[in-house]
């Protein structure tokens, strides 16, 4: 039996750093590296930089004010440095020896009139010590693991005779078309790698060695998603029949016209839905863009045909909202809207369970509740996810498996979303679907002019309220926090609702927040909605589906603290009228360097694509997305902005294997991802 490479000490200190077996630390790639396959004269050294020279000691004496150092003077042919060191042992001091050579390695100070190095990585050599021949990895350390301990565990892994049978190449065509090293090739020369190549590269993780391990991640990832793209078309739908008529009929109720876009759009919904495979399509369109009465024109099809729909939204207010704008634009169709939300009272939630069991309730809308075990739809056709990433990348998988409303076939499904994808995205998380875009405004729609203000200038935004409500306009006014929290300090929406509503005697103040029921929730909006209330405090609540076009002005409280598309989400509330309108994001002083970026961006940008493309550069995709802990595979060494080209070359690849059926597709996305979860049917 071979003895293993780990100790049962170093198993559990290297399981901290998620290294489970050999393959785990052979990708706990270095962090950068640092060059000790040269000397440096004293001469030559410069402030700021790493440097490593080899010296003589001159002396070593122990200081013990201000504080205890050990200062160990150096010296080479051309000129003199001290060793500083903080911390010591009273038997390290008996190391040094006048006279011995130091090889040492760390960054220059400046101190006074002499260069010094504070606590430099050293070792005692003799004239005829070789130099290294290669950069030293550096990489991501727990405590009880050095550098040099991680070092010779990997370099013990390449020197077993197994390891190249074991981690052999499954696609070798393949990357011998790309160009691309082997992969026992790439993984030796990242731990080790030559002094013949420039550093630079590998700090940058630029090298081939490391875009070959960024392309079989890549790879590993498309097979998951793109693996679901093709997985879906083998599934079976209902194809439905288009009604001319019936889609005449509902848009000569509409009081507007549908832009080019929202026509285009349809169109390649329209297709979709004629397929004996369900649509898995992505609905994007910034605020304000008209996705719903696209998804609702798709919906009536649905309907025409003998099917049911659901629409689903990620909170009751946004369920309720779309509810009432469905029940009017559809009751004269003979379309019967029904709505589902937790919070309706249990008599009222079985008659509509009964309802959506017989069918009579044609389009069904509501949030999670719709996908409870208790919802039995008689045969449901078509559902849309409005505010899809409200939902998570998880629960789009898990709500295939929760909507098979009859037996061999699935429902086609439409997801929408006014916070943009990224394109590098959207070509990596979201490539399980298509994707269409509105990218333009309904006709009459302006864009919201945005305002900075120092939370000092808050008594000249209260005159700024005062006019857009004598002009019969309405205002949000938007807080972050119901409860004061002594730990942020933020002003709240109950205070300020206390102060405004002294301040504002002659307009009518109104408060809405999560906590309160969904029928005083209603109540608020409705009187919102009927000019009944002028100035609307409320916290984020009203970040989504609020559709209220005499709101002319949005005051965003602590604007500093909320994430690009939450801002953007917000600023969307105001705008939706013909009325020209104005958002006032307020920030607190002493902004971090992350809080200046945010809202420079947001004050720059209208386009909701643009803002998106920062907020990923600022967050991240795992942030961006909610991915953390999701269960789904994310990325550890490929940047999906560094490395856009040859995402585009992976995703030709990855569905070419996936045409040709390679048997070892599995077994990629296995070493790739250890914890991964085929979360969608296999």
């Amino acid at each position: 039996m071979p003895k293993p490479i780990f100790t049962e000490i170093q198993s559990k200190k290297l399981k901290k750093l998620g290294i489970l077996n050999t393959l785990d630390l052979l990708l706990h790639l270095p962090l950068r590296y640092e060059d000790k396959t040269k000397i440096n004269l004293i001469k030559d050294i410069r402030p700021g930089s790493m440097f490593q020279i080899e010296a003589k000691i001159i002396s070593i004496e122990v200081t013990y004010r201000p504080r205890k150092n050990l200062i160990i003077h150096v010296s080479d042919k051309s000129g003199d440095l001290k060793l500083r060191f903080l911390h010591f042992y009273s038997s390290q001091v008996k190391q040094f020896d006048e006279g011995k050579i130091l090889r040492v390695y760390g960054e220059i100070k400046s101190n006074a009139f002499l260069f010094e190095m504070i606590h430099p990585q050293y070792e005692f050599v003799s004239l005829d010590t070789p130099l290294k021949n290669f950069y030293s990895p550096v990489y991501p350390l727990t405590e009880g693991l050095s550098q040099k301990t991680i070092f010779k565990l990997v370099q013990k892994v390449f020197e077993k005779e197994d390891f190249i049978n074991q981690h052999s190449d499954y696609f070798e065509d393949l990357y011998k078309k790309r160009n691309l090293p082997s992969l026992f090739e790439a993984l030796k020369l990242i731990h080790k790698p030559s002094n013949k190549f420039e550093k630079k590269i590998f700090d940058e993780r630029k090298s081939i060695f490391h875009q070959r391990l960024i392309y079989d991640e890549l790879l590993a990832h498309q097979f998951f998603f793109r693996g679901q793209y093709h997985v879906n078309k083998s599934y079976r739908a209902r194809p439905i029949k288009y009604s001319d008529d019936i889609q005449k009929s509902f848009l000569s109720n509409l009081e507007f016209k549908l832009t080019k876009k929202q026509h285009s759009v349809f169109s390649e919904i329209k297709n979709d839905l004629k397929q004996t495979y369900p649509m898995n399509r992505l609905l994007q369109g910034d605020v304000g863009s008209g996705k719903t009465v696209v998804a609702t024109m798709a919906a009536i099809q649905i309907i025409n045909s003998g099917y049911q729909v659901a629409f689903m939204a990620p909170t009751e207010i946004l369920a309720m909202q779309h509810y009432e704008k469905l029940s009017s634009w559809l009751t004269n169709l003979g379309i019967r809207v029904e709505l589902l939300i937790g919070s309706m009272g249990s008599k009222l939630k079985a008659e509509s369970y009964e309802r959506i069991k017989k069918g009579t309730a044609n389009l069904v809308v509501g949030t999670h509740a719709l996908i409870q075990e208790k919802v039995e739809f008689k045969f449901l056709g078509f559902y849309i996810i409005d505010e899809q990433h409200r939902f998570g990348v998880k629960q789009r998988f898990a709500l295939r498996k929760n909507n098979e409303s009859f037996k061999n076939f699935e429902p086609h499904q439409l997801m929408m979303s006014a916070t943009p994808i990224p394109r590098t995205l959207a070509m990596s998380y979201f490539s399980d679907m298509d994707i269409s875009i509105i990218n333009e405004l309904l006709p009459g729609r302006k864009s919201v002019t945005t305002k900075l203000f120092s939370n000092e200038r808050r008594n000249e935004i209260l005159n700024t309220i005062n006019q857009h409500c004598l002009k019969n306009n309405q205002v949000y006014w938007v807080c972050p926090l119901v409860e004061e929290s002594e730990t942020l300090q933020l002003e709240t929406a109950k205070k300020t609702f206390k102060i405004l509503s002294n301040y504002f005697i002659n307009h009518k103040v109104g408060l809405i927040h999560g906590r309160l029921d969904s029928d005083k929730k209603k109540e608020i909006m409705n009187q919102f909605k009927n000019n009944q209330i002028k100035i609307l405090i409320a916290t984020t609540v009203v970040e989504v589906g609020v559709d209220v076009p005499n709101a002319t002005l949005m005051v965003i409280e602590n604007a500093e603290r909320m994430g690009l598309s939450q801002l953007h989400q917000l600023r969307g509330r105001v705008g939706r009228g013909k009325k020209e309108s104005i958002c006032i994001m307020l920030y607190q002083k002493k902004l971090s360097d992350l809080a200046k970026e945010r809202l420079k961006v947001i004050y720059e940008n209208n386009d909701g694509f643009k803002i998106a493309e920062e907020d990923l550069k600022l967050r991240g995709p795992g942030e961006f997305l909610g991915l953390k802990q999701s269960g789904l595979p994310s990325l550890i060494i490929a940047d999906l902005e560094r490395d856009q080209k040859l995402l585009e070359i992976v995703k030709q690849d990855a569905d070419f294997l996936l045409k040709i059926d390679s048997k070892y597709i599995s077994n990629h996305i296995n070493r790739w991802h250890k914890n991964y979860q085929d979360l969608g049917r296999s």
